[in-house]
Formats: C-alpha cells, sequence, structure tokens
C-alpha cells in the first residue's frame, strides 16, 4: 500500500511540473488570439471596403467604418446575369472532375513508385523528378494541348494539363511506403490482385495523404485562373476566375479610355474600381470560405482515423 501511494506521489509530481501555470497559459492564448486576429481583420476588411462607396474610399481610405455604404460594386457584376452562374457551375464541375481525377492518377503512380518489386521502379522516378527540374515551357505546352490533343477552347483544357503534380506524387509514394509490405503480402497470399490490394488495402490506408494533397488541388483548381485565359476562347466557357480576371482589366480599361471612347464613356463613369476589386475578391473567396469548415470535418477525420493500427 505504501509503494502504491509512493508511486502515485511520484506521477502527481510529474504532471504538476508537465503542467503549464496559469500565466503561461493566459499568455499563449492572448498570442494566438492576436495571430487569429491579424489573418482575420484584413479578410474583414476587403468585406467592408466592397460594400463601401467610391467617395467614400477616395475621402477617407480603406476603413472599417466607412463614411457611405453602397452595393454598386455587387450590382455592376451580378448585371453579368446568367454569364456569372454559368461560370460558377463550370468552376464548379471543374474543381470537383479535377480534384477526383488528379486525385486517381497521384494514388496510382505513387503507389506503383513506391512498390520495390516493380521493375520499371527507377526509371519512371528519374522521369518524374525530371519534369520537377525541366520544364517545355509554355509556347510547347501550349501546341501539346491545342494541337495534338485537340483540347482548344474546351473545358478539358481546364482539367487535364494540371491533373498531375510531381511533388505530390513523391509525398503520397513517401506515405505509402510507411505502410508495412506485411499488409500487402498477407492480401497477396489471401489471393488478393493488385487492384484489389490498392483499392481495399492501401486506399483506405492512405486518408490522411488523399485528404492533404485532395484540399490542396481543390484549391488549385478553384483559384486557376491562367488556364482559362490561355485556352478558352468562347467568353461562355470562362471559369469563374478568368471571367473576373476579364472583368477587372475592362475595368482599366475602360477607366482608361473613357476620355476617347463616347460608348464606353457612362459605364465606365459608373464603374466601381477599387470596391470592385474588393467585391471580385469575395466572390471568389466566399464559396471556398463556406466549403471549407465541412472539408475539414473530413479532413481531421481522415487524419485521426485513416492510420495503420498494431
Amino acid at each position: 500500500m505504501q509503494v502504491l501511494k509512493k508511486r502515485i506521489k511520484e506521477a502527481s509530481d510529474d504532471l504538476a511540473i508537465n503542467r503549464i501555470s496559469k500565466k503561461a497559459d493566459f499568455i499563449i492564448n492572448v498570442i494566438f488570439f492576436l495571430w487569429a486576429l491579424a489573418c482575420v481583420l484584413p479578410l474583414l476588411l476587403v468585406v467592408v471596403v466592397s460594400f463601401s462607396s467610391e467617395q467614400s474610399i477616395f475621402q477617407n481610405g480603406y476603413s472599417f467604418f466607412p463614411s457611405e455604404w453602397s452595393l454598386d460594386a455587387y450590382r455592376f457584376f451580378f448585371k453579368l446575369g446568367d454569364q456569372l452562374v454559368r461560370s460558377y457551375g463550370i468552376t464548379l464541375f471543374v474543381t470537383v472532375a479535377g480534384t477526383l481525377f488528379s486525385l486517381a492518377i497521384t494514388a496510382m503512380f505513387g503507389y506503383v513508385l513506391s512498390r520495390s518489386d516493380y521493375a520499371y521502379n527507377r526509371v519512371f522516378t528519374l522521369l518524374m523528378l525530371f519534369t520537377m527540374l525541366f520544364n517545355g515551357g509554355i509556347v510547347a505546352t501550349y501546341m501539346v494541348n491545342t494541337q495534338w490533343l485537340k483540347m482548344g477552347d474546351s473545358i478539358s483544357a481546364l482539367i487535364f494539363p494540371m491533373s498531375l503534380n510531381a511533388f505530390y506524387v513523391i509525398v503520397l509514394r513517401t506515405f505509402y511506403k510507411s505502410i508495412p509490405m506485411e499488409i500487402i503480402e498477407a492480401a497477396r497470399i489471401d489471393g488478393a490482385g493488385e487492384f484489389k490490394t490498392f483499392f481495399r488495402i492501401v486506399l483506405p490506408l492512405s486518408k490522411p495523404g488523399l485528404a492533404t494533397i485532395g484540399m490542396f488541388t481543390t484549391i488549385a483548381y478553384w483559384n486557376d485562373w491562367f488556364l482559362g485565359m490561355l485556352y478558352i476562347i468562347d467568353q461562355k466557357k470562362y471559369p469563374v476566375q478568368t471571367l473576373l480576371w476579364s472583368m477587372q482589366n475592362s475595368l482599366e480599361f475602360m477607366k482608361q479610355s473613357s476620355a476617347n471612347a463616347l460608348e464606353y464613356a457612362e459605364m465606365a463613369s459608373s464603374a466601381p474600381t477599387d470596391s470592385g476589386r474588393m467585391a471580385l475578391t469575395v466572390l471568389v473567396v466566399l464559396p471556398v470560405l463556406l466549403a471549407y469548415p465541412f472539408f475539414q470535418k473530413y479532413f481531421v477525420k481522415g487524419l485521426t482515423v485513416g492510420g495503420v493500427k498494431g
């Protein structure tokens, strides 16, 4: 009994030593609160400025408390009507389809390269690393995608060119190497083929890696405007990022040419610039902000559930 009491006392002393003091805990909480505030305030300022009038911004600059509120920036952009809705639909389709396709080929490629018994492992690894060091350039890429693959002015041009990332393949390959080879060998003894082993054994264990890469891939597809600008000719096929980029350039053009182009004079005088930029930012970021909390839930779940349990 005395020994048990002694051990309990020693354990309590260890906990007391490792326990953070109230003062240190308060300081840490204050630091993290200020850090979170520094991340949230710029976004909040963008939202407030997007609802400010141009006159208020001209007189007082960017402010959390504008002298005049206005919806002119949003009214100006929502005049697009069906085009804006269509562009959002295209971006949503490209993001979902592109992320799923990218995860599929990245996971399979990474798994193959993680298998030391694959005969061409070294060859394909060197080819993949070569693409990280050297690039054919925009001209060569454009010619291959438009003339050889015939993807010019099509939705596929927004998906396939950025579907495979060599860095993500390396990340997944490293993750697959952490899976015990005994599990794969046991599946092989039970009669499972390579595809069944991959889909029934490997993929469920790779949820943390897939969740991480899926999150970054989704953000990359959603934020991409360059592929739309490079390959899409028909404005009806513009993703929302390319559409808003085109509108921003049109605003600048109308402001600069309004003195010489009478047909743009009335529209240019009412076109928002500073508040318009902020409204564009809100229109682009808002869907991601609304979807991220739900995605984060599954992302954390994948990190906690998708491990090898012994």
